[in-house]
């Protein structure tokens, strides 16, 4: 869980094969925690678009775990160059994760509308002696595969961006495509994607705009 007064700064990045860069970081002294697969339910307000103002509203369920965070809307300041995210995350850890039914009653009955489930399988490296710092491998089912480098901290953001830079460096992340869109859109585009094809052209082979 994040403390209130600091701010996660991460940077994602489509990852290919997955060999390399775990010897990349058995090399550079990080161990894994996982794989856990992690189960992440998203809402929006009737009145407000989260994915219009890139807000997040989250139940994730885990491992007999369960958490409801919430991500502000996205500001000038939220989203440098590069790719790189900043926000603060506020978390709320339920007592176990039975409570997973009662959150999204709760949200359910508030009006909340459900917009997408997103499965994944996790595995978390960590470097000894820097609880700031997380390189976070995530199998995004029906998506692909991803690399976060995630560093938690109140420092100027100029400076956390150079510590992130530098971990990428570290780990020859650098030449991959950066990601920009949260998991939640990328989950929607492809369903979008998979219903367009599963229709088919139209029948009279016209093309309709």
């Amino acid at each position: 869980m994040i403390p209130v007064d600091l701010v996660e700064i991460e940077r994602k990045r489509a990852l290919g094969e997955w060999e390399p860069l775990e010897d990349r970081l058995r090399e550079a002294g990080f161990a894994p925690t996982g794989p856990v697969v992690e189960v992440d339910t998203y809402y929006s307000r009737p009145d407000v678009d989260f994915l219009e103002t890139v807000e997040c509203l989250r139940v994730r369920e885990s491992a007999g775990r369960c958490e409801v965070t919430y991500k502000p809307a996205s500001d000038g300041g939220a989203h440098g160059a590069g790719g790189v995210v900043a926000k603060q995350e506020t978390n709320v850890a339920l007592a176990d994760g039975g409570e997973a039914a009662h959150a999204h009653r709760l949200l359910e009955a508030l009006g909340m509308v459900l917009l997408a489930r997103v499965e994944k399988s996790r595995t978390c490296y960590r470097a000894p002696g820097r609880p700031d710092l997380s390189v976070v491998v995530d199998a995004v089912a029906g998506v692909g595969s991803f690399v976060e480098t995630e560093l938690v901290s109140s420092d100027e953001r100029e400076d956390v961006v150079r510590r992130l830079e530098e971990v990428e460096r570290l780990l020859g992340l650098e030449a991959l495509p950066v990601v920009t869109l949260p998991y939640r859109d990328l989950v929607l585009a492809a369903a979008v994607s998979r219903g367009a094809a599963e229709q088919g052209p139209p029948a009279d082979g016209a093309v309709h705009r």
